[in-house]
């Protein structure tokens, strides 16, 4: 072991034995269990469990690696030991070298407070670290993953009522529909975004229930419940957020549904922002030779090769961001469903998973609504002229001529390359005053044609 580190021996073995991918648990899990540790060190020392000295120095050591000043003594790889002992016992041999190093001014000091007797006072690796996925996840998603969500559909309820009046052609099948306002498009969006939202904060309350006070299978041996509740309360004031002990201990050790319901919403959110930005990178296709519905703003040169040309890149960056959602849920699910008896014994990469989704969301969203969605632009003459071409219009004579007759004038305008209104006004198949009505977009549009 390096002299200088502040981890311990059981720390140094879980690196030889785990030299597997060299990941390391992200910051918001370490801070979780930074919290964790602090809040029963205080609890402890509160209800005499430990010496009032030991406890403030091993509460102080705890609020550190809840800050990250000791980010890098985390060494020990995510793919370990399912229940995530090694981490825990990196996190109480850290905590525990601090502290000493607080009271004797040497990490190896005299007398040396110990991570198991001390640190790790009424706990068990069981029961803290699905406590530190709850904190760590309800965290990263109350505090930065809905704000984010919740800002990217502000500014798509924004471009929904900015663009309300501009008329395109609406798509089923990838082939012409009916008209449709780009404003009733982007409200689509925004709406997917405001539901994806309702579905998170349903989820959280389930991730607000903590395992802590379960020890090794749930019934709580060597802790003082007084102690865990004492704790949970303060968690909660730290972060902000309803924590509270866990309905069944039992459950909450010997399960991961809560996660497995947190994957699937985030697994949803992903779908939902492909199909928004692959529709938006298609609408935004060309400039001249595809559909160039919208103008998206230019962030970077997009060819090495070719002078000039801009590429859809935030709407690409989202859709990578989403396949490795989808991909990390799949992760989520076969973890959560590998616990045997009383304990879920994929916990570290279930985690990890877990948080990089929540991570990627997060920013993929801040940066596509700075750098793509708040900039689109209507291309009004576009989306006109593309409304005159479709054949599709041809919808709307058909409770005036009928089906058969409607069919035969669109596939004579496919055929001679033109619009179904000169058709019609050429063979006088309808007045002109009347077919200007019926053939009026505006018309198409149903009872409501802004956002709702």
């Amino acid at each position: 072991m390096p002299f200088e580190a502040y981890y311990g021996p059981q720390t140094q073995r879980a690196v030889e034995n785990f030299p597997i991918s060299n990941r390391r648990f992200p910051r918001a899990f370490i801070r979780a269990l930074g919290l964790i540790k602090e809040a029963m060190a205080r609890s402890n020392g509160a209800a005499g469990h430990l010496p009032p000295e030991i406890a403030d120095a091993v509460a102080q050591a705890a609020a550190e690696v809840r800050d990250g000043r000791w980010d890098e003594q985390f060494v020990v790889d995510v793919f370990q030991t399912g229940s995530g002992t090694s981490t825990n016992m990196n996190a109480n041999e850290v905590i525990a070298r601090r502290a000493t190093e607080l009271l004797t001014g040497s990490p190896h000091g005299t007398p040396r407070i110990h991570p198991n007797d001390h640190v790790n006072r009424g706990q068990s690796s069981n029961d803290v670290i699905p406590s530190a996925i709850h904190v760590a996840f309800a965290e990263q998603t109350a505090h930065n993953l809905l704000p984010a969500l919740d800002a990217l559909a502000g500014v798509f309820h924004e471009r929904a009522a900015q663009f309300h009046d501009v008329v395109k052609i609406g798509r089923t099948h990838l082939q012409d529909a009916t008209p449709i306002t780009l404003g009733q498009e982007f409200s689509a969006y925004a709406a997917q975004l405001d539901k994806n939202g309702d579905r998170l904060r349903t989820v959280l309350p389930e991730l607000f229930e903590l395992a802590l006070g379960g020890t090794a299978v749930g019934t709580g041996l060597n802790a003082d419940p007084e102690v865990v509740t004492h704790a949970i309360r303060l968690i909660a004031q730290s972060t902000g957020l309803p924590f509270v002990e866990a309905k069944n201990h039992f459950e909450a050790q010997a399960a991961r549904d809560s996660t497995a319901h947190a994957g699937a919403a985030l697994r949803t959110l992903a779908v939902s922002l492909t199909k928004i930005a692959n529709d938006i990178r298609w609408m935004g296709s060309g400039p001249r030779c595809g559909l160039g519905e919208i103008r998206l703003p230019a962030t970077q040169p997009g060819s090495s090769i070719m002078p000039g040309k801009v590429n859809p890149v935030q709407a690409e960056a989202v859709l990578m961001v989403c396949a490795r959602v989808i991909g990390n849920d799949l992760t989520v699910t076969l973890a959560a469903q590998s616990g045997n008896f009383e304990l879920n014994v994929m916990m570290p990469v279930l985690a990890d998973a877990l948080l990089e989704s929540v991570d990627l969301l997060t920013n993929a969203m801040i940066s596509f609504k700075e750098k793509c969605v708040a900039g689109i632009e209507a291309n009004r003459e576009r989306t006109a002229a593309l409304v005159e071409q479709s054949l599709a219009m041809v919808t709307a004579l058909a409770p005036h001529i009928g089906y058969d007759r409607a069919s035969a004038l669109a596939k004579q305008a496919w055929v001679e390359g033109r619009t179904i209104r000169e058709l019609v006004l050429e063979q006088h198949v309808l007045p002109a005053e009347t077919l200007a009505g019926i053939l009026d977009p505006r018309n198409m549009l149903g009872p409501e044609n802004t956002e709702s």
